[in-house]
C-alpha cells in the first residue's frame, strides 16, 4: 500500500480530493449550524424555529364567549423552553401574561407592534409577534425567546421570481433529470481536478528528477518557462555552479598532486647529497680537514634548502588559518623597501644582478602600517622570483607610488622573459609552479601564494601584468590610510 501511494499519483490526488471534499462538506455543515441554529430543550433547531413556534402557538388558544383561554399544555411548553407570553386585545391592552419580565409594558401601540418584526433583541429576549382570531375577535400575542436571533426583511422582484419558479418547476429540473445533470457536472469537475493533479505531479516529478540528476552529475538543462520557470532557472543555476565547483575541485586536486610530486622531488634533491657526503664523512677514510669542511658546506647548503621548503609550507597554512602572529606598525616605507633591495643585492647569490629602487623624493617620509617581517617576505619573494626565473641580464626595479584615493602601490617589475597569459591566472594558486621554472625548479611553488596571503592580511591585494618576451610587473596595493 505504501508503494502504491508513492508510485500512483492519480490515486494520491483522488484520495486528497476526497479528503478535501469531506473537510469542506463538514466545514460547511458546521458553519451552517453555527450561523443558522439555536439551542432548545430538544437539541439544536434552525434559527427560524422561534417564528414557527410563535405562529403555531395559536393552536393552544380558544375564544370562550369573548374570553381568551390558553390550554395548559401551551403554558407547559412555555415553561419547558424558558419563554414568556403576553396577550393584548385589539386596543393594545394586556389581557394575559405568563412569565413576562417586569420591564416590559402592559400596553402597546400599533407602531410598537410593527417594530418587533425587525428589532432583533430587547433586554436579552428576541420577541416574535403573531395573532389569534376566532368568532370575530382578534388578539395579538408576543412570545419572548432568550436568544439573540437576527431578523431581516428581504425585498425582491416578485414578477422575476415568478418567472424563475416556472423554470425551476419545469421538467428540466425534475429529480430524474436534475440528478444526472449534477452528477455529470461533478464528474467533469473531478476529471479536470485529476487531470490538473496528474499534470502537477508530472511537473514536480520532473523537478525531483532534475535534483537527482544534479546529484549524479547527469543533469540536462530544463527550459526556463511556464509557472515553474523560476524553479527550473534555479536548478539550471545550481547545476552550473556545482559543475564549476567540481571543475575547480578537480583542478585544485590536480595541482595539489603535481605539487606533492614536485615537493617530494625537491626534498629528495637536497637529501641525496646530504646522505652521500654524510656517508663519506662517516666512513672517515682519506678525508682530510679541508675536504671534510667542503663536504660539511654542501650538507649545510642542502639542509638549508630543505628547511626553506618546510618553512614555506608551514607559513602558508599558518596564514590561511590565521595562526601566524600579525604585528603591524608604522614604517617609513621608502627607507624600508630601499634597505630590502640592498639586502637582496648584497646576497652572494645575486651579487652580479641588476637590482634598482625608484621613488619620488616627496615620498621620503611616507609611512604605512605593516608587519615588517611578513611584508619583507612578500616583497622579497617577488624580487627573488624575478631574479631566479629570468636570464642573468634581467633588470629588476622596485618602486613605490602613492595615490591619495586608492592607496600605496609597490611594484616589482622586470624586463625578463615574461609569463604566458594562460599561466597568469594560476600564479597565486597554492602549489602552482609555472612552465618557466622547469630549468630552475628550486622553490616550493608557494612563494607567490604566500605573497598574496600577506597582502590580503594587510587589507590590500596583489596583481600581475605580463607579456611574453617583454617582462613582468607585480603590484602590491595597500589601502589608503
Amino acid at each position: 500500500m505504501k508503494d502504491k501511494w508513492k508510485l500512483n499519483p492519480v490515486f494520491r490526488i483522488f484520495v486528497l480530493f476526497l479528503v478535501l471534499a469531506v473537510l469542506l462538506i463538514g466545514a460547511g455543515i458546521g458553519l451552517f449550524y453555527f450561523l443558522f441554529s439555536i439551542p432548545e430543550p430538544e437539541g439544536l433547531s434552525l434559527a427560524s424555529w422561534p417564528d414557527t413556534f410563535t405562529d403555531n402557538f395559536s393552536v393552544w388558544m380558544e375564544n370562550d364567549e369573548g374570553t381568551l383561554q390558553i390550554e395548559e399544555i401551551g403554558l407547559e411548553r412555555l415553561d419547558e423552553y424558558g419563554l414568556w407570553l403576553q396577550v393584548i386585545d385589539e386596543s393594545g391592552q394586556e389581557v394575559f401574561s405568563h412569565n413576562k419580565p417586569e420591564d416590559f409594558p402592559a400596553s402597546y401601540t400599533a407602531s410598537e407592534l410593527m417594530s418587533f418584526s425587525t428589532n432583533a433583541c430587547a433586554d436579552g429576549y428576541t420577541i416574535f409577534v403573531s395573532s389569534f382570531e376566532q368568532a370575530g375577535q382578534t388578539w395579538n400575542y408576543l412570545i419572548g425567546f432568550p436568544y439573540e436571533v437576527g431578523k431581516y426583511m428581504l425585498y425582491y422582484n416578485g414578477e422575476a421570481v415568478s418567472r424563475l419558479r416556472s423554470v425551476f418547476t419545469s421538467s428540466v429540473f425534475t429529480p430524474s433529470v436534475f440528478a444526472p445533470f449534477v452528477f455529470v457536472l461533478f464528474s467533469a469537475g473531478m476529471a479536470l481536478f485529476l487531470i490538473y493533479g496528474v499534470w502537477l505531479t508530472r511537473q514536480t516529478g520532473k523537478i525531483a528528477k532534475g535534483i537527482g540528476n544534479i546529484s549524479r552529475r547527469d543533469y540536462q538543462t530544463l527550459p526556463e518557462k511556464g509557472i515553474f520557470g523560476g524553479i527550473y532557472r534555479a536548478l539550471n543555476k545550481m547545476d552550473k555552479e556545482i559543475r564549476h565547483s567540481d571543475q575547480l575541485k578537480e583542478k585544485t586536486e590536480r595541482v595539489r598532486r603535481e605539487w606533492i610530486t614536485n615537493i617530494t622531488h625537491d626534498l629528495k634533491t637536497p637529501l641525496s647529497p646530504v646522505k652521500g657526503y654524510a656517508e663519506l664523512l662517516a666512513d672517515g677514510t682519506g678525508v682530510d680537514a679541508k675536504t671534510a669542511q667542503e663536504y660539511g658546506a654542501v650538507i649545510l647548503k642542502n639542509v638549508d634548502y630543505a628547511e626553506k621548503l618546510m618553512n614555506d609550507l608551514k607559513l602558508t597554512y599558518q596564514l590561511e588559518s590565521g595562526a601566524f602572529p600579525f604585528h603591524p606598525q608604522q614604517v617609513r616605507l621608502v627607507r624600508y623597501l630601499k634597505e630590502l633591495a640592498i639586502d637582496i643585492a648584497n646576497d652572494p647569490a645575486f651579487s652580479n644582478r641588476d637590482i634598482e629602487f625608484e621613488s619620488e623624493s616627496s615620498l621620503s617620509e611616507l609611512t604605512a602600517a605593516i608587519d615588517p617581517d611578513l611584508f619583507r617576505r612578500a616583497v622579497g619573494n617577488l624580487v627573488i622570483n624575478a631574479l631566479v626565473h629570468n636570464p642573468s641580464d634581467t633588470k629588476v626595479i622596485v618602486s613605490v607610488l602613492e595615490d591619495k584615493r586608492k592607496g600605496i602601490c609597490i611594484t616589482v617589475r622586470d624586463n625578463g622573459a615574461g609569463i604566458k597569459e594562460a599561466e597568469q591566472a594560476e600564479l597565486f594558486t597554492r602549489y602552482y609552479r609555472g612552465t618557466n621554472t622547469k630549468e630552475k625548479p628550486e622553490g616550493s611553488g608557494l612563494g607567490l601564494a604566500i605573497a598574496k596571503q600577506i597582502a590580503v592580511l594587510h587589507g590590500g591585494d596583489i596583481a600581475v601584468k605580463s607579456k611574453s618576451g617583454e617582462g613582468t610587473e607585480f603590484s602590491i596595493l595597500l589601502p589608503a590610510n
